[in-house]
């Protein structure tokens, strides 16, 4: 099956939003939020069924207003005015969009607020700052005014998962990468491309976003080589 198309005015939206994306998380230092809606958008899969995913249903009141999302209302009435301006792009593109352009231009990972999970603090000393600084600092016994949660401390004390805090506390390029694949997996699942012809047998374009979220995907297989580069810049 041929790979479906996205068609030409589709991507001078998804241009013009990625000007606007780039003002709004420079202007509001919001990207640690974004990442959080993505994710939260993209968790909604289902394995059994093999549905929901990365579909914008996060903007729905029974899904924002769910304990688990508190405080992500907040990015979904900052990304509106971008859906308007820009209306052939899907939620569901918008919101993962949101998220590559996070990792990809300001490479940051923001800290917990008490109003959104209970809890107050940075896990690091830069928490907005994107590095595998969670890992070195998780491996400090004592990392005074940091905030180190249950979830986090499982993390050393479970055989598994500690040995992947210790590869990335010495490999940062590793981390990058492999959060860069785990990142695309994440908003790839749910998605299924379709592809049509026309009667005439020309080829029918079949737009990635309207079937999910299109470019977005796309655009995060772009995110490992860049966060090689500008690491090795920044060391």
């Amino acid at each position: 099956m041929a790979a479906p198309v996205v068609d030409a005015e589709y991507l001078r939206q998804v241009e013009g939003a990625r000007r606007d994306l780039r003002a709004l998380i420079a202007s509001k230092g919001c990207a640690p939020i974004m990442l959080r809606l993505a994710w939260h958008d993209a968790g909604t899969y289902d394995a059994k069924t093999k549905t929901r995913g990365a579909n914008g249903s996060i903007r729905h009141e029974e899904e924002y207003t769910h304990g688990s999302n508190a405080g992500l209302k907040i990015a979904i009435d900052l990304l509106e005015p971008i859906k308007r301006k820009h209306p052939n792009i899907t939620y569901a593109d918008l919101y993962q969009f949101a998220r590559e352009k996070d990792v990809f231009l300001m490479r940051r990972k923001g800290k917990a607020h008490p109003e959104r999970s209970g809890f107050d603090g940075a896990w690091t000393k830069e928490p907005l700052k994107f590095d595998n600084s969670y890992f070195l600092e998780l491996l400090r016994e004592e990392s005074e005014g940091l905030l180190k949660l249950p979830t986090d401390r499982a993390l050393l004390e479970d055989p598994e998962f500690r040995r992947f805090v210790d590869h990335y506390a010495k490999d940062e390029d590793a981390f990058f990468k492999d959060y860069a694949e785990s990142h695309k997996k994440l908003s790839e699942l749910g998605f299924a491309p379709r592809s049509s012809a026309k009667s005439d047998g020309s080829t029918a374009v079949a737009t990635l976003a309207q079937s999910a979220f299109g470019v977005a995907v796309a655009a995060a297989v772009v995110i490992a080589g860049y966060l090689y580069e500008s690491s090795k810049k920044t060391k």
